[in-house]
């Protein structure tokens, strides 16, 4: 991040302070339909067009290090195979043998010189040619370079693995956009894959994420924890193209001056090229559809969350960081190596099975959003883009309300600092 970007965020902080209504350009917010939260037509929409069309964040390279290590990965509902290559390419296909359908790996990781399908044996490459079938002379002139695996889109963005199912989207860094290049001080290509667990939550998984895209609710459900670490009041939005968000929050001020940081700042090795924006602030992004992190000088902890039904949802917590040598392990998101989720975690996901429990009531009807909270909206209004408006029914829709002069570039409360200004 420049440092025109970095002042022009302290400015903006500060405006945030001082406002005493939403900025005079910003649009009121329609509610949010309560049927993309339980309506199975709308889970159906997400599953065609959401998860098949976006660049979902699947593995680290640490997790299939050398040549031949593989991964099972299903958790968008598609049985993939990610692959390190003898060529030392990242290769991903569908785990589906062109010869019966049969599956070519089921244990969840491993490595092997070959894919070999268990059922008929018929032999892969790591890049997914059919090498070998057996009993060869009872087929009548099979061709074997027509039977290849079928490949699932896979890029890089540093030491992360990401998959897309659509052959018609955008490159990685496309869909990232100016993401990406806010991201370059992290440096994503160093950091080690510290930890990753999995916990399955009783909610949709809508539910479970804008938990953690809104400050609005910390003072009420982290009054102990993240309140006293994050100026609330200070809170920047920013919305991103593809439907990509980011919040950055100053870190109150301690009676010496310093600044409220937790403990594990201390012990953690740093990314010492992060910005003064990362070591001052909480700086989170949401990368549609499903990835929410705050990025520091001492971490990269994505959460993802993925679907596991309407009302269930699988929650997945990542701390990805500089090399910790024989010092601790990071880990952002959980206590004892996985044996629980952190107390923050745990007062965001506790509470989510009860909203889940009302928004299936019959009195749920929609969410009035404030502004404090738009984020949520520029992210339904994305997907309903994606999706095709056209494709969902009237009564689900949300309404094209936040228009390009709020993306990113594009900010009209800097106009309102100008004239305030006089600049």
């Amino acid at each position: 991040m420049d440092q025109q970007d970095i002042n022009t965020l302290r400015q903006l902080m500060e405006y945030e302070a001082a406002r005493t209504q939403p900025p005079v350009a910003f649009p009121t917010l329609p509610d949010i339909p309560g049927g993309r939260y339980t309506d199975p037509r709308f889970f159906a929409l997400e599953k065609a067009h959401i998860w098949r069309k976006s660049w979902l964040f699947a593995a680290h390279i640490d997790e299939i290090p050398e040549p031949g290590c593989y991964r099972l990965w299903e958790n968008a509902g598609q049985p993939v195979i990610i692959v390190h290559a003898d060529d030392g390419a990242i290769n991903a296909f569908y785990n589906t043998c062109s010869h019966r359908g049969a599956p070519i790996v089921t244990d969840s990781a491993g490595q092997r010189p070959r894919l070999v399908c268990k059922y008929h044996g018929w032999t892969y490459s790591h890049s997914g040619e059919l090498l070998a079938i057996r009993d060869a002379e009872d087929f009548h002139n099979l061709d074997l370079s027509c039977r290849s695996l079928q490949r699932v889109r896979c890029e890089l963005f540093g030491n992360l693995i990401f998959v897309n199912f659509d052959e018609h989207a955008p490159s990685l860094l496309e869909w990232l956009g100016p993401v990406a290049r806010e991201w370059e001080e992290f440096q994503f290509g160093k950091c080690r894959l510290a930890a990753r667990h999995i916990w399955d939550l009783n909610c949709n998984w809508k539910i479970a994420m804008e938990a953690n895209t809104e400050v609005y609710h910390v003072r009420s459900i982290h009054p102990k924890t993240v309140s006293p670490m994050l100026d609330d009041r200070r809170n920047v939005n920013t919305f991103y193209p593809q439907g990509h968000g980011r919040m950055v929050a100053p870190r109150p001020k301690q009676a010496d001056g310093s600044l409220n940081l937790p403990e594990e700042r201390n012990v953690w090795p740093e990314i010492e090229t992060a910005g003064e924006i990362a070591r001052t602030c909480t700086q989170s992004y949401g990368v549609f559809p499903n990835w929410v992190s705050p990025l520091s000088e001492r971490a990269i902890p994505p959460l993802l969350f993925w679907p596991n039904g309407i009302n269930k949802c699988r929650l997945e917590t990542w701390t990805l960081a500089p090399d910790w040598g024989d010092g601790p392990r990071p880990d952002m998101w959980t206590q004892n190596d996985g044996q629980s989720l952190s107390q923050v975690l745990l007062e965001d996901t506790e509470f989510g099975e009860w909203i889940q429990k009302s928004v299936e009531s019959y009195g749920f009807k929609g969410v009035p959003l404030s502004y404090q909270e738009a984020r949520i909206y520029h992210w339904n209004q994305f997907a309903d883009k994606m999706i095709g408006i056209e494709n969902i029914p009237p009564e689900l829709r949300v309404e094209q309300v936040l228009g390009d002069e709020w993306m990113y570039p594009n900010d009209p409360r800097i106009a309102e600092l100008n004239q305030v200004s006089g600049g």
